[in-house]
């Protein structure tokens, strides 16, 4: 995917947020923030996948070790969504991971329990 039609996605999905924080606001469940989320991207017609398995190669054999990211977007996305006090270098570090056993080159991580949700934005390109 080129990084032009990669920002475009990113910047449909953060829409997408952006309405679902403005109308729930922070300090619900992961959960419910998912769930608005699936609302708003088949609004939008950007199609998704929920809770895709993300096996890890070890020794050149498949394991699935019960890894799942919450969304994966058009097939390049890896979208995590967290609903937390903090944003936790875990976080970003289970982004990684993903990106890198799913061989995808682009992930959101978004932390809806933040006042303004751009503070709860990051965007890793691997």
């Amino acid at each position: 995917m080129d990084k032009l039609v990669c920002a475009e996605l990113t910047d449909k999905v953060l829409g997408a947020a952006i309405s679902v924080h403005r109308q729930l606001g922070p300090g619900l469940l992961e959960t419910a923030y998912k769930f608005a989320l699936k609302y708003e991207l088949d609004e939008r017609k950007i199609k998704y996948q929920t809770e895709i398995p993300i096996p890890m190669i070890y020794k050149g054999q498949k394991l699935d070790c019960g890894y799942r990211a919450d969304f994966l977007i058009e097939d390049h996305l890896i979208l995590e969504l967290k609903a937390a006090e903090h944003m936790h270098n875990l976080f970003k570090a289970q982004l990684m991971t993903y990106l890198r056993l799913s061989e995808r080159r682009v992930g959101l991580l978004i932390n809806f329990n933040t006042e303004l949700l751009k503070n709860g934005v990051i965007r890793l390109v691997i």
